[in-house]
């Protein structure tokens, strides 16, 4: 009895091995999704392409980059618009600009510069703006600050690759 016990542990042990050896082998061979399996020289292949790809995403098209086509691709360059955070309400044309964050575009149509203050895609604002030669220190081309003026207003200075310029606006009077 002994033997045949013995026997049997053993017989039942050697299949339960081979059936989960079998189950171990298949596992690499098939997926689930029907995917192929990718080689590590493949995946440093593709990994390197794309790599590539978006180191030469920004490189102007062309042989060479000269210093005198460079503003042009600065200009053909999709720019993030610098945005102004208001602290306090402003006072434009009788209309109260509140509290908030906005986009800020400068606009210069017929010599006259305006400063526009968008939320989103809708203009809140647009104040007239007057041109000038200073960058007012900025580090950066593009550029919107807030300064303070005299009493009950401010200094909002604007600058952009195609001209600097800065508006004085009334403060909301708290009450």
């Amino acid at each position: 009895m002994k033997k045949f016990f013995t026997t049997l542990v053993i017989l039942l042990l050697s299949t339960n091995f081979t059936v989960a050896d079998d189950l171990w082998d298949n596992y690499g061979d098939t997926n689930v999704y029907d995917q192929k399996n990718v080689t590590d020289e493949e995946f440093e292949k593709a990994l390197e392409s794309k790599k590539r790809k978006k180191r030469n995403k920004n490189i102007p098209k062309g042989n060479e980059s000269h210093q005198s086509n460079e503003t042009e691709f600065l200009k053909e360059t999709k720019e993030e618009l610098p945005i102004l955070c208001l602290s306090t309400e402003l006072i434009l044309k009788n209309k109260i600009i509140p509290v908030g964050h906005y986009q800020i575009i400068g606009e210069k149509k017929d010599n006259k510069i305006a400063i526009k203050l968008y939320q989103a895609h809708f203009l809140i604002g647009e104040i007239p703006a007057v041109e000038t030669k200073d960058d007012f220190n900025k580090e950066t081309v593009t550029f919107v600050d807030i300064l303070p003026h005299e009493d009950g207003q401010i200094k909002i200075i604007y600058g952009s690759i195609d001209f600097n310029a800065y508006a004085i606006v009334d403060i909301a009077q708290q009450q």
